[in-house]
């Protein structure tokens, strides 16, 4: 069967330091090709190259072929390359109107309609045109991910890139995820997959290709990679991606923070409405639900960073002022938030140490050389070396920065830090220690509280209480093992019965 893209040799460096190291790749038509190993391994770098897209600064040798036809790319950080100013849906009716140009006038607006429809349905956009008249800023995380595949999926590309596709989605939605790029490898068109998520993989993958440190450490087809993997490094991503262990936790203290009669909106529609709910000293709530459930307006309006709502947000017995703006310093610090897309969190012209080490000294009047060695050591705690963090942003991979944003809420000494998927975009054996490290936390400061925005429910296992939103609605909340055993809800049931049938399918 010929190869509809091919990558021979390819080495790409940066300042003398290969990040991609005589790699070799080739992509054939209908079938799924997935990229897998740790953040940094070189996974986003290779797929890019098929786009003729590389690092600025980079020396590039090798070939890279790709067939006539487009090479369609779903990033990992979807608002990247989602225009703030525009509309979700203003370029797919851009797209569609130009497809369309050559049919008569009279066909030309059904024509439009019907093709924009159904790429949404390829998508699993259900909400349709009334979420493409919002700007990416109101969307989820996940759901500006699926407007950015429906992009790809309405050019028509032969070749799909696709980074991450399932970070930032539920359970629910990541099993159709995984059925459309089976249907799409079904019509021929190839799909390049660069993921963390092993079960993904699994479900999807015709041939695999490990990366660590740039090189590929193994390949070959993925039913013998995962029934007898050779190298080691296989082995060890293969055996963290195992279910997680339930922590014991601690006992839930008295109330730090609740929430009382809160409504959001996004432009003048509710979008969230929590009559209550109470985060005790010292546990780890997970808030679980769809994309778009309401979960990531939550966290923001805990930690100040959605103004439009009503209702109170209340600090050791004292409403919080909405905006962020107009919180005191102490009320910063008391309740930090990692955001999802990290990248879009740091300044990228300024070194990530500097601007980590810059939590300590705004929201704690530390010293700057006390504040930058305290950055180094939780740095480093994290797994990023003084070397690393030195670099800007645009210098790191996704995942590392992501460990950067923890680092820097951490630094704030919080008592409540508000983590929101924050493992999403990481390797198993990554995410397996950022975990440990969070348990960790919490058994040195019994008093931290943790909330973790997840669809996960793996990770949802690890906390103490579980929330559970659906459609903007708390549908049920109480402890864990309760919820994720007995759920009284029908969409809890769901969510959980989804789970399992997909660790069934998927793990050995």
């Amino acid at each position: 069967m010929n190869a509809v893209a091919e990558i021979k040799d390819l080495r790409v460096t940066i300042a003398g330091r290969a990040i991609v190291d005589r790699v070799h790749l080739r992509v054939l038509p209908g079938k799924v090709t997935a990229l897998v190993g740790a953040s940094g391994s070189g996974k986003t770098t290779t797929g890019l190259a098929l786009l003729g897209e590389y690092p600025s600064g980079a020396r590039v040798s090798g070939e890279v072929r790709v067939a006539d036809g487009l090479v369609g790319y779903v990033p990992q950080h979807p608002g990247s390359v989602l225009n703030p100013a525009r509309r979700a849906g203003a370029l797919l009716w851009d797209v569609a109107r130009a497809q369309a140009r050559t049919l008569p006038r009279r066909a030309r607006r059904s024509a439009v309609r019907d093709r924009v429809a159904h790429a949404l349905s390829l998508a699993q956009l259900e909400e349709g045109e009334a979420l493409l008249r919002r700007y990416p800023h109101q969307l989820s995380g996940g759901q500006q991910q699926r407007v950015v595949l429906a992009q790809a999926l309405l050019l028509g590309a032969r070749v799909v890139v696709a980074d991450e596709p399932t970070t930032g989605q539920d359970v629910l939605t990541k099993q159709r995820i995984v059925d459309q790029f089976a249907k799409v490898a079904g019509e021929g068109i190839a799909v390049v997959l660069l993921s963390h998520d092993l079960d993904v993989v699994r479900a999807l993958a015709d041939e695999v290709l490990v990366m660590r440190a740039g090189q590929v450490v193994e390949s070959g087809p993925a039913e013998r990679l995962w029934r007898a993997p050779r190298h080691p490094w296989t082995r060890e991503l293969l055996a963290n991606s195992e279910a997680l262990e339930p922590s014991p936790g601690a006992g839930r203290g008295a109330a730090v923070l609740e929430v009382r009669d809160l409504t959001a909106r996004h432009g003048g529609t509710a979008v969230l409405r929590t009559d209550k709910l109470t985060l005790g000293t010292g546990e780890c709530l997970a808030v679980v639900g769809r994309s778009g459930s309401g979960k990531t307006t939550l966290a923001r309006c805990l930690a100040g960073l959605h103004r439009d709502h009503e209702g109170e947000v209340v600090l050791d017995g004292t409403p919080l002022p909405r905006s962020l703006r107009a919180r005191t310093r102490e009320q910063l610090a008391a309740v930090q938030y990692v955001f999802q897309d990290a990248r879009a969190a740091f300044d990228e012209h300024r070194p990530v140490l500097d601007q980590v080490a810059r939590t300590a000294v705004r929201l704690r009047g530390a010293h700057p050389a006390e504040a930058s060695a305290e950055a180094l050591a939780t740095l480093a705690a994290l797994g990023l070396t003084d070397g690393l963090v030195r670099r800007r942003p645009g210098q790191l991979s996704g995942g590392e920065l992501q460990r950067a944003a923890l680092a820097r809420a951490l630094l704030a000494l919080p008592r409540v830090l508000i983590c929101d998927e924050i493992t999403s975009g990481l390797d198993t054996v990554t995410r397996r220690a950022l975990l440990n490290l969070l348990a960790g936390l919490q058994h040195d400061r019994p008093d931290l509280t943790l909330v973790l925005i997840t669809h996960d429910l793996d990770i949802a296992a690890l906390a103490n209480r579980i929330a559970v939103l659906n459609a903007g609605e708390l549908v049920e909340q109480g402890p864990t093992h309760e919820v994720l055993t007995t759920p009284r809800h029908p969409f809890t049931v769901s969510l959980t019965e989804t789970s399992a049938r997909m660790t069934a399918a998927t793990r050995p």
